[in-house]
């Protein structure tokens, strides 16, 4: 415990020696104001005066030490009695990136992932959310963000396009900008990007692999350090892995990106759809990725077990880290305010029995 005005106790200290000095010294017209009265003894010796004058001076005496208990605590909760104390919150934040392969053929699955999101997004607490959306070409619709109003309605919007609404076919646009469909190793490089750079090791091994073609990839990564590097980092990618055209990250060198950034990457596959048994089929491929960094795969049978498995990884991914060290101060005043109010009442009772 600590004292926040101190110097209140050393100026009571004075002011109550100066008091008690007035009090006390030797005053000479003291005894000019006393007159002899005859036969005073008499008066004194009576049982009956004796035992007055005990009971004046112990209530005399409970009043000084009812007073001197108040002065004193007053003087304490003056003062202001504090505790410090320095904290390190705990925090359980995340950094969620949905990665949505716009292609006709996922409409469905990413219907039902922005859906659920939406629904989660009022419940969140700290989390962060983006979204990339691709097909030839990447897209961010809006970059990881708190501002869950904002979350609500892109995704609305996004769900929207997703279930082909009239109107809504703006929302996609910028994903037909490339060659080909569904490049896959492209999107997921760009939704890994979209994390704030956790080093500059792994911003150069990604810089050096891109080139003029994959401005939608690099966009929104981040040029500053995020001071909460300790955030948990998944991507939640839908996709079927049906690559059409030629893109510049293959499927394993996005892995290898998101694995250097530490992003787990939790793959939705609708189709779960292999031509056979060997390690370069779709499937096969999407599963290795997923697993190689930590985190799933998921074959759907349908787009509504996508509640399930986002609820799943929301629980298993809320990685709890400690916040900044924080200093808190916490006033004291229960002990001597109580002590204050007790004496008072007190020394009240006394006065009462002490008047003339």
């Amino acid at each position: 415990m600590e004292l926040t005005f101190w110097w209140v106790i050393p100026l009571a200290l004075l002011l109550a020696a100066v008091a008690f000095w007035r009090t006390f010294r030797a005053d000479p017209r003291a005894d000019a104001r006393r007159r002899p009265v005859a036969h005073a003894d008499r008066l004194t010796a009576l049982p009956e005066y004796q035992a007055a004058l005990r009971r004046h001076r112990r209530w005399l005496a409970v009043a000084a030490l009812a007073a001197g208990t108040l002065l004193v605590s007053a003087v304490a909760a003056a003062a202001r009695p504090v505790e410090l104390t320095t904290i390190r919150p705990e925090q359980r934040n995340r950094d969620i990136m949905l990665c949505l392969d716009s292609s006709g053929s996922m409409s469905s699955a990413d219907s039902a992932v922005v859906e659920i999101f939406g629904v989660l997004a009022k419940e969140f607490d700290g989390e962060r959310i983006g979204l990339t959306i691709f097909d030839s070409s990447a897209v961010q619709v809006f970059p990881l963000t708190d501002d869950y109003d904002y979350v609500q309605e892109q995704l609305k919007l996004a769900k929207a396009a997703f279930d082909g609404d009239p109107g809504s076919a703006g929302f996609l646009d910028g994903t037909w900008s490339g060659r080909g469909s569904s490049l896959i190793g492209d999107g997921l490089a760009s939704c890994v990007k979209g994390f704030p750079a956790a080093n500059s090791a792994a911003n150069s091994a990604a810089d050096s692999g891109t080139g003029a073609g994959t401005g939608a990839a690099t966009g929104g990564a981040g040029s500053s350090p995020d001071p909460a590097a300790q955030r948990s980092r998944s991507v939640i990618l839908a996709t079927d892995n049906y690559l059409s055209g030629d893109p510049i990250f293959t499927l394993e060198q996005a892995s290898a990106l998101a694995r250097d950034r530490g992003v787990r990457v939790y793959a939705l596959n609708p189709g779960d759809f292999d031509y056979g048994p060997g390690p370069g089929q779709p499937a096969a491929r999407l599963r290795a990725t997923a697993e190689a960094g930590g985190g799933a795969y998921y074959a759907l049978n349908s787009p509504d077990a996508v509640a399930d498995i986002v609820r799943r990884v929301q629980a298993t991914e809320a990685a709890a880290m400690q916040g900044a060290p924080r200093a808190v101060v916490s006033d004291l005043p229960d002990l001597p305010l109580t002590v204050a109010l007790l004496s008072g009442l007190v020394l009240a009772g006394a006065s009462w029995r002490l008047r003339p």
